[in-house]
């Protein structure tokens, strides 16, 4: 099989075309054999004739024509070179060409080539690779594209080479040959001073000088690998007429002439759409769960971001982040008593881990509290199936499929007895019975490993850990390059590729249609190199390109929520093209206004009488049957459903908002349980979790242990309680609280209790969002009046409409949106109602009415949650009772005159 090339492609040639453009006007340049001044060699260079003024001119209308923003100059690169006239002061402009991966960058830059020697006669180019694995990657393009250029072109005079040091005739043969010449570096190979092409020898010139003489375009790949003052000096150093850089993530645009971003290129159809089989725990918060986000380092502090499980005040355990520095204990972050011993001991980026006082040591992006092993089962099992259906469908295209694992270690896969191995082949070999093209099949002929090795001085061969920057790297990843044809055969069994890190960057194949990703994302832009691996569009067995969407689907198997997929891939991208590839911020956070206090109304007798009446605190009492509330907590327990702990597998497909470059998920399907867990996690001390549960969620109470143990011992739940403790303890504590809650509130008492709220609580300025703000009107015309210039509302259908109309009422002689500070103690926790009004008394000659008033959507108080009717009810024994003041709840401005106090 050999891959065909699509000639046509639009968004191909407006990239080769818009580079085409920058030289409008440049003369044919004829091949030209010429000696340098001083120098004992000859070269047929390349000529540049316009100006700077010329090519600036031309950039601006590349860059209207493709609807980019204008540069008002050229950017430029300067550095001291050692030139055979001596030292100089070299100077190229740079233009850059942004392309998402996956959409052929490679083979726009080699037609490039072809077409400014077609044009204009430049004919000496030199392309720049950041690694060895990349130049690889390069090498095998011009290999696989010679063909479909020599149709195209009508077979140009073309030669491409990769520089090896100790060929001494290649730069002579690249500097004197008067066809297009591509030759092939790495920045290594030329970017310190010892390097062999610097050096002199045999009393010759350096082989530099002679480069240097063919004024050459440097064509840079991944050129963000390549900004260091070092780096820039090399390329200085090959005195290129100018510099274009080709790459998904330019950390420095310069001069950009062309763009497709990712957002392009998923609406476009050039990439394969992405979907994501979230494999995650459910229910499961029996173990102390931490996952390291980041390491950071200041000058003053070192700090880490993990991700853990948070006690929120609802009772409920959340996946939330933290900032932790030495010292810091995760009780006190969480709340929670399960985390005993997690104290941060050791936070070291340098050596990416964090270790904790019990030992537990994790490197970025590890985790510990999951169970790991369950979820490789679902994830192994869930690609493995994914893998026999896709290629069922797509036999009759012509279609090799082949899925891509990324694993966490490699001990866990590369022994014989690698528990990642076993999984897959017990998986394999259960999974293939459901499908008879699969049956015959033996799991070691359908799976391969690619993985960094490193030989031992007793010549034993040991498999590493890659980090994707050492020479073992390079050598997996030359591996699999050379095998890429064959890989897409039906003659050859394997389809199932395993990896560390050897394959992340640099390589990818048409084919993967499934990436399973064990390892966590550890860098900035991991989601989008492992993505990056299957984007591409697939090819048949004839080398064809498809295009059928039905068919460019990549499923990617990761052990996070698609949510979190989405959001970091999204921050991934916005790292590496900035802002403006994300939408622009919602209106209500684009303004913020300060609303002031009106110091002068609190002179008023009206609001001094409102305060006198309403300022008082108070406390309660209250009378618990105890009894009673055990049968009633009972009762509902044994009602109440405990989830079993357990790995499930939901998938949501990716897409691109219409109207704005953004990601989101749509839910393909719900959560499917792939991994029972229950029993598999000891027994807690069942009474000492809910003890803990009752006093640190909101509002917190306390119960006896008796009372608590009571409970356990006549609910029916006893059994669901050992599958999943945690999850039972939560459900139990909230059925409690909501039962104890009911009886304080139903005989609640209250009383003064001889101190009260200040006037000086009031803030004087209040910093808010504009568009929550509506005015309050001072002087003139009808209209109540705010204590503030303005008044922030909370629900636009209710509370801003309550505002619009107190405004527009001339029987509203003053009114108080009252401060969060300003609260009553409730058994459920601290109540803060809305409104105090000052009103005219129609019934009482028009004496003065003072009124507190809540403000809901509905009177029905069955209709509201649990928390807020009880509060209500406490409210109107506190302001009722204690405080002599009408309290009612309202849903408009119109029912404050009528029905009274």
């Amino acid at each position: 099989m050999k891959f065909k090339f699509d000639s046509e492609q639009e968004y191909q040639v407006d990239a080769v075309e818009s580079v085409v453009g920058l030289f409008d006007g440049q003369a044919f340049v004829r091949n030209q054999l010429t000696v340098p001044t001083g120098a004992a060699f000859q070269v047929v260079p390349n000529r540049l004739d316009l100006t700077p003024e010329q090519l600036l001119a031309h950039l601006q209308k590349v860059q209207n024509d493709r609807g980019l923003d204008q540069d008002d100059k050229l950017e430029t690169l300067t550095a001291k070179v050692d030139t055979l006239r001596g030292e100089e002061d070299i100077t190229f402009p740079n233009f850059s060409v942004e392309m998402e991966t996956g959409t052929g960058k490679t083979y726009v830059y080699i037609r490039t080539a072809l077409r400014l020697y077609e044009t204009y006669g430049l004919r000496k180019f030199i392309i720049v690779v950041p690694s060895v694995a990349v130049r690889e990657g390069v090498k095998k393009t011009l290999e696989v594209t010679k063909t479909h250029f020599d149709k195209l072109f009508g077979k140009p005079p073309y030669h491409f080479t990769v520089y090896d040091s100790a060929r001494k005739s290649q730069v002579s043969g690249f500097a004197l040959s008067d066809g297009i010449e591509i030759m092939v570096m790495t920045i290594d190979a030329f970017k310190r001073a010892e390097t062999v092409i610097r050096q002199s020898r045999e009393g010759l010139d350096p082989p530099i000088y002679q480069l240097q003489e063919t004024r050459p375009v440097l064509i840079l790949d991944e050129p963000q690998n390549m900004e260091s003052d070092l780096s820039v000096s090399a390329l200085a150093s090959l005195n290129p007429i100018c510099a274009l850089r080709y790459s998904a993530t330019h950390r420095n645009a310069y001069n950009v002439v062309y763009r497709l971003t990712p957002f392009d290129a998923y609406r476009q159809g050039l990439v394969k759409r992405i979907e994501v089989a979230s494999v995650v725990q459910q229910d499961n918060e029996n173990m102390p769960f931490v996952r390291v986000e980041e390491l950071n380092a200041t000058k003053r502090t070192v700090s880490a971001k993990l991700s853990v499980h948070k006690l929120m005040a609802t009772g409920k355990i959340q996946e939330k982040p933290i900032t932790v520095r030495s010292g810091d204990s995760l009780v006190e972050k969480t709340g929670r008593a399960e985390y005993e011993g997690f104290v941060v001991d050791e936070i070291n980026p340098g050596s990416g881990f964090i270790r904790f006082a019990n030992n537990q040591e994790l490197a970025l992006g590890g985790e510990q509290g999951s169970d790991r092993d369950a979820i490789f089962e679902a994830q192994i099992a869930f690609t493995i199936e994914e893998h026999f259906r896709r290629q069922r469908r797509l036999k009759e295209h012509g279609i090799k499929v082949l899925s891509l694992f990324f694993i966490d270690k490699v001990d866990n896969y590369s022994p014989d007895d690698g528990k990642l191995k076993m999984i897959f082949v017990k998986a394999f070999d259960e999974i293939k019975q459901r499908y008879d093209e699969w049956k015959t099949v033996s799991a070691a002929d359908v799976q391969k490993a690619y993985f960094a090795t490193k030989t031992k001085k007793t010549g034993e061969t040991e498999v590493l850990d890659s980090t994707g920057k050492t020479k073992q790297d390079d050598e997996a990843f030359n591996l699999i390059m050379r095998e890429k044809e064959r890989l897409l055969s039906f003659e050859e069994p394997v389809a199932f590729i395993f990896s560390h890190s050897a394959l992340r960057e640099g390589w990818d194949n048409p084919n993967v249609f499934q990436i399973c990703t064990m390892r966590e994302v550890g860098s900035d832009t991991e989601r989008r190199q492992q993505v990056g691996r299957g984007v591409r569009l697939p090819v048949n067995q004839d080398g064809d390109r498809i295009q059928d969407e039905q068919i460019n689907v990549l499923t990617v198997v990761a052990s996070e929520t698609y949510e979190r997929f989405v959001a970091g891939l999204q921050s991934e991208i916005e790292r590496e093209y900035g802002k403006d590839a994300l939408p622009p911020p919602p209106p209500n956070q684009r303004k913020r206004t300060i609303i002031k206090l009106r110091k002068q109304f609190m002179l008023k007798p009206e609001f001094k009488e409102l305060w006198d009446k309403i300022k008082h605190r108070t406390r309660y009492s209250v009378q618990i049957d105890t009894a009673k509330l055990i049968e009633d907590a009972v009762a509902e327990l044994d009602e109440t459903t405990i989830s079993k702990p357990r790995i499930t597998v939901s998938k949501a497909n990716i897409r691109v908002d219409e109207a704005e470059d953004f990601f989101e998920p749509i839910v393909l399907s719900g959560a499917r349980t792939a991994v029972d867990l229950a029993g598999r996690y000891p027994l807690p001390n069942l009474i000492e979790v809910m003890e803990s549960l009752m006093e640190n969620t909101s509002p917190p109470m306390r119960l006896s242990r008796r009372t608590l143990l009571e409970v356990f011992k006549r609910t029916s739940k006893r059994d669901e309680a050992t599958e999943n403790p945690h999850d039972f303890a939560v459900n139990a504590v909230n059925i409690l609280k909501s039962k104890l809650a009911d009886q304080m509130v139903k005989g609640i008492k209250y009383e003064k209790d001889g101190t009260w709220f200040e006037q000086s609580q009031f803030a004087e300025e209040i910093q808010t969002w504009e568009d929550y703000v509506v005015p309050s009107i001072e002087t003139g015309g009808v209209g109540g009046t705010h204590i503030y210039d303005g008044v922030r509302w909370d629900s636009e259908g209710i509370e801003k409409q309550f505002v619009l109309d107190l405004e527009k009422r001339a029987d509203v002689k003053l009114y108080i949106k009252l401060p969060d500070w300003f609260t009553v103690d409730t058994p459920i926790g601290r109540y803060n109602p809305d409104w105090a009004v000052v009103m005219d008394d129609p019934d009482n000659g028009g004496e003065n009415l003072y009124l507190v008033r809540e403000t809901k959507g509905t009177l029905e108080l069955g209709e509201l949650r649990p928390d807020e009717k009880a509060k209500i009810k406490c409210g109107q024994r506190h302001f009722r009772d204690a405080l002599g003041v009408s309290y009612k709840v309202v849903t408009n401005a119109s029912e404050l005159p009528d029905g009274g106090v």
